[in-house]
């Protein structure tokens, strides 16, 4: 078949490389770059169909419908990790609005993103002897000491986004730990990528590893990003929280320079970096819509609807009900009050974009509100 012995190794290099090809993508056909023509065709059909999926539009709630009637004359002490976070900020709203309507007092002290602060912060609120703490979005670890006073005190403590899994917790001691599966959110925000780009995509990831769900959630997009080879990740930023409004723009504008149109997607465990990268992204000429096309793996406030609602850099969000989890944590407290376990709920994952979100400006299950107030009053 081959005229000499140098054409036939020739021919044999070239069919193994090709084999190499198909079989890294799943079984897909070779494209002009050399690459799958979809990347990987098994798995973005699975992440096309879950992006269809999270992005539907039915959130009537699935919540708990029954439990204790409200407990009288509680009070509550909201700790945040951060104010300026917008989710942690979403919650506190939520809290807020949960206790006027069972009849609680509230009060939330800011921990201003460092670890000082939030230590201090927790110290003050056993001070104040509440009848419950909320771990308002950070790791409860550092601060062991004033939670051990909490537990001595008898003050029981729930999380939000506290620990990497929603759920009761016996290290930290933990009542409850409200939080969608970061796993879910996680995989969504990947598969939102690998569905948006066919399988061809360069990912830069913005997180902040001081926060442990953070740094899981943050492990598992890249993770799931490598289930598709013509899915590159160009950088994993780890820019903590409260420096993100001064770090982020000169990462963004150095990223820029360091990628140019490689550069087409992002992912980022808090859309509060999206606000931003904005400035950065504006002065280089970006378009509003991308590239990069950029999803925040949560929280989904206010702003980032704002910006996927107008096309200014930022394409979709996985919200967090921020609203519902503040109420969640009232029904969770009323419910250790009157001796009964956590209800177990966790909230579905969900997307937003521009085409989904009606213009709205939050995210939250229909009927929350009315399911709790009907099982407070009994």
């Amino acid at each position: 078949m081959y005229p000499n012995r140098k054409s036939a190794l020739a021919a044999a290099a070239l069919l193994a490389a090709a084999a190499a090809a198909v079989a890294g993508c799943g079984g897909g056909t070779a494209g002009t770059t050399g690459r799958s023509a979809a990347g990987c065709p098994a798995v973005l059909e699975q992440a096309r169909a879950d992006v269809r999926k999270a992005e539907s539009t039915d959130s009537s709630w699935t919540g708990p419908t029954t439990g204790p009637a409200a407990v009288p004359g509680k009070s509550i002490v909201y700790v945040a990790q951060t104010m300026t976070n917008p989710g942690v900020a979403g919650v506190a709203q939520g809290l807020q609005q949960a206790a006027r309507a069972i009849g609680w007092q509230v009060r939330v002290i800011d921990g201003e993103g460092s670890p000082a602060g939030i230590q201090a912060a927790l110290s003050q609120a056993v001070t104040l002897k509440p009848s419950g703490i909320v771990i308002g979005g950070f790791d409860p670890r550092p601060t062991s000491r004033q939670v051990a006073r909490a537990e001595a005190a008898g003050i029981p403590l729930i999380g939000w986004h506290a620990v990497d899994s929603p759920g009761p917790s016996t290290n930290p001691p933990l009542v409850t730990n409200i939080t969608t599966k970061v796993q879910d959110v996680a995989r969504i925000s990947a598969d939102w990528v690998i569905a948006r780009s066919d399988g061809r995509a360069g990912v830069v990831l913005f997180t902040d590893d001081s926060i442990p769900f953070a740094r899981t959630k943050a492990d598992l997009i890249k993770q799931r990003l490598t289930a598709c080879p013509g899915v590159e990740l160009l950088a994993y930023e780890n820019i903590p929280i409260p420096d993100a409004s001064r770090r982020t723009p000169q990462e963004v504008s150095s990223l820029l320079s360091r990628f140019g149109g490689k550069w087409t997607h992002s992912v980022a465990i808090n859309d509060l970096y999206f606000a931003d990268a904005a400035p950065a992204l504006r002065a280089a000429g970006k378009p509003g819509g991308g590239p990069p096309a950029n999803i925040g793996a949560g929280d989904g406030d206010p702003s980032a609807f704002q910006r996927i609602n107008s096309r200014q850099y930022q394409a979709a969000t996985v919200p967090e009900p921020l609203s519902q989890q503040g109420w969640q944590i009232v029904d969770e407290f009323n419910r250790a009050f009157a001796g009964r376990p956590a209800s177990g709920y966790v909230a579905p994952v969900h997307v937003v974009t521009a085409d989904n979100s009606g213009g709205a400006t939050s995210w939250d299950p229909r009927g929350y509100q009315e399911a709790y107030e009907k099982i407070w009053r009994g």
